[in-house]
């Protein structure tokens, strides 16, 4: 009798896995190699429970058998290779609960076809070798591009032809879901016909996946896709941030990034072509001027009345003149020579150059409603970088980025994902492969995430939005790269975590990794995260909520990739809070210096100006873990209720701004700290208040100063950026520009 013969009447027991598997062992649990070759097996000769205990098996041999199909939701975590070639598979969607799969050959499958090869790199997400080629290239199209294009015409099919019914019941829901899906199937037309059959199954799965996420608004719907990153995932339930005291409407919860939408279908289509967005005209008279205190303006349903913001206003100025004069407020132990920050003595002279309005709901002049809230400038890729790299300034809000160049006011880019809601960006340099002997090439890229978890990877300069990976199975609410080390990537996110990622480079065709490093537990919503510009590699700041705190984020000085905070940092307002003022939240946080960093809590009015060297250098209390910063000044700010209006730094000039509720944005040029200046207890006011330049709503008038949610310089301030609340972009411009262009 010949081995194959033999084999082929045995069945797949213990004895025989244990026999046929290495290393040699006496627990399934421990086998990494299986070969089960050249058995005659069919699919009802495999027992999932048995098999499932194969906990730790990397390389599986199937070759050989009879296999049709494998047993569903067969869990082999630590598979990595499998080899089914010369069988006679039919249905490959049974491979999906092998997700971790990486090379997989299917040779010598009669049945097989283009379109179930297709089926298989959508299914499994590790996969970049099948038949002993290299896909990744293939399947990371398949994914994402080739996916994005169908949802966008799902989504087409779907506001065309169906809503949704009213009431609805399952009944209902059922009946809309199959008609629903046959239109789409036979509607939607994309690819080539040799893969009509793939298109149509991704189809329909793309389809119920967007009926899923219409009636599912209270959580985040997540498309299979997207679970790439699914190994590094973090779920956890959501704790609710505390609620502003001042807010009166109860049913306005104010959260870091304001109310997420609910709807969460997701199609991206990136835009290349430079156009003129959407103007809002300036007033002639659009001058800087020095604000005055009760300025009237139309209020918002989450601000007070006026009377009352007055009231509380008068309240707060003779609290502080109480507590000037009964209350010596901690002060520095330190006695503060003249500091000087910076050699470019003279103040800038900035004039509003655009307002656009470029994340308008469906392209609407009318929309005034949808929230902007980041920017930033390009990072120069050397020191030899053109003027025109440091024009170039990305926004987000709403479902959709923008490029801008704030000279010519043109978008020049624009990537929008239906039914995201983009909280966050951030830009790096990662080095690009080309292949062959031709040298790695700094690439300029661009990160963005929001309200569905997912981290966006683009190349603006091709437009490529070349992948994703999801961060968390929450809001990420700050984005943050190293700026030492560009593949060095940070994620906050509403589940109260910073993630720290290694995002690699990328090859000539898009090919990334992304690998987690460090999960950091924080104690509320982080808000911002700033690193060190001395040591950005060994520690880092984040602002949130509940104060501000310090990790240690050195790779290698511990075996364990969660920690907890390092220590707290505290400050000397913290003494004077009452049942109605609770000073915990920063949401303003930016290094002017290597060692001077700016920070705010939106109920002080004031910006504080501390050194992080000497506040590091104190001995934390042994059972809080607390430092107080060591306060070298502190800033004039505004009087307002309203949170989460960033604070940014230009350390070139020397310049900090923030915007506040009345559309101004508060400027201080800090080029020295006088002896002692926090201890004489007199807030520096700013040097310049950029008034709301008042733009003119064709038919509607001058419009009001609206909530400045972020600013953004370039490096030398030729161009400073603020987005509104109310779906405004404002672009300054320096004076003297003109002439250095």
């Amino acid at each position: 009798m010949s081995f194959s013969s033999r084999s082929a009447m045995e069945n797949v027991t213990e004895k025989l896995l244990l026999e046929k598997g290495s290393p040699k062992t006496n627990k399934l649990e421990q086998i990494k190699t299986l070969n089960l070759s050249k058995m005659a097996l069919k699919h009802g000769d495999l027992p999932v429970k048995l098999l499932s205990r194969l906990q730790s098996l990397e390389r599986w041999d199937l070759s050989g058998n009879r296999l049709q199909e494998l047993p569903k939701n067969l869990k082999l975590p630590a598979l990595r290779y499998l080899d089914l070639t010369n069988n006679q598979m039919e249905d490959v969607t049974t491979l999906e609960s092998l997700s971790s799969l990486e090379e997989l050959k299917m040779d010598d499958n009669f049945y097989i076809t283009i379109s179930d090869s297709y089926k298989l790199m959508v299914l499994l997400p590790k996969l970049r070798i099948y038949n002993n080629k290299d896909v990744s290239t293939t399947a990371s199209h398949l994914r994402y591009v080739f996916s994005d294009n169908l949802r966008t015409r799902i989504v087409t099919v779907w506001e065309r032809s169906f809503s949704l019914p009213d009431p609805i019941t399952a009944g209902k829901m059922s009946d809309l879901e199959k008609n629903f899906v046959n239109a789409a199937r036979h509607q939607v037309k994309f690819g080539p016909s040799s893969v009509s059959d793939f298109t149509k199954w991704r189809v329909e799965i793309l389809a119920k996946e967007h009926l899923r996420s219409l009636t599912q608004p209270k959580e985040d719907f997540i498309p299979k896709e997207s679970a790439e990153a699914t190994k590094n995932c973090i779920i956890s339930s959501p704790s609710k941030r505390k609620r502003t005291k001042l807010v009166t409407d109860d049913k306005v919860i104010l959260t870091p990034h304001k109310k997420l939408r609910v709807n969460a279908l997701e199609s991206s289509a990136a835009e290349d072509s430079p156009r003129k967005s959407r103007r809002v005209s300036l007033r002639t008279d659009g001058a800087v001027s020095t604000p005055t205190r009760g300025q009237a303006r139309t209020e918002t349903p989450r601000k007070r009345s006026k009377s009352q913001q007055l009231e509380e206003e008068e309240v707060r100025v003779e609290q502080k003149k109480e507590v000037s004069k009964t209350k010596q407020l901690h002060r520095s132990q330190y006695t503060l020579p003249i500091i000087k920050i910076c050699t470019k003595s003279q103040p800038v002279h900035l004039k509003p150059l655009h307002v656009l309005q470029c994340h308008s709901k469906q392209d609407s002049s009318g929309d005034f409603s949808t929230q902007l809230w980041a920017c930033a400038f390009q990072p120069l890729s050397g020191s030899s970088g053109c003027c025109s790299e440091s024009r170039l300034v990305a926004t987000c809000g709403g479902d959709s980025l923008c490029v801008i160049d704030c000279e010519t006011g043109m978008v020049m880019k624009k990537y929008k994902v239906p039914g995201e809601e983009f909280f966050s960006l951030a830009w790096s340099i990662v080095l690009m492969s080309r292949g062959g002997k031709a040298p790695v090439q700094p690439c300029s890229i661009l990160a963005a995430g929001g309200k569905r978890g997912l981290v966006k990877l683009i190349h603006p300069r091709n437009n490529v939005a070349y992948g994703e990976f999801r961060a968390s199975r929450k809001a990420l609410s700050v984005l943050r790269f190293n700026h030492n080390q560009g593949n060095f990537f940070f994620t906050g996110s509403y589940d109260n975590k910073i993630i720290m990622w290694d995002i690699g480079g990328v090859d000539s065709s898009y090919n990334f990794k992304v690998v987690q490093l460090l999960v950091l537990e924080v104690s509320a919503t982080p808000l911002h995260i700033c690193l060190p510009p001395t040591s950005p590699g060994s520690h880092l700041l984040t602002a949130s909520d509940d104060g501000l705190h310090c990790f240690n984020t050195q790779l290698g000085t511990s075996s364990s990739t969660k920690r907890s905070n390092e220590m707290e940092i505290t400050f000397p307002i913290y003494e004077e809070e009452d049942k109605e003022h609770d000073y915990h939240t920063i949401d303003g946080l930016s290094f002017l210096t290597d060692d001077i960093i700016a920070s705010k809590s939106h109920m002080h009015c004031s910006i504080y100006l501390w050194s992080w060297s000497r506040t590091r250098s104190q001995r934390p209390n042994k059972e809080s873990r607390s430092v107080c910063a060591v306060v070298l000044a502190e800033l004039q700010w505004a009087s307002t209720n309203i949170p989460y209006l960033a604070l940014n730094t230009c350390p070139g000039r020397a310049y900090i701004a923030c915007g506040d509720d009345k559309g101004r944005i508060w400027t201080y040029h800090v080029t020295s700290l006088p002896k002692n200046s926090f201890q004489i207890g007199k807030p520096i006011p700013p040097t310049q208040v950029l008034e709301w330049p008042s733009p003119t709503r064709k038919g509607l008038g001058l419009t009001e100063g609206p909530s400045i949610n972020s600013v953004a310089m370039d490096p030398e301030l030729r161009y400073l950026v603020a987005l509104t609340d109310k779906n405004m972009v404002i672009v300054w411009r320096r004076e003297d520009v003109n002439s250095e262009l």
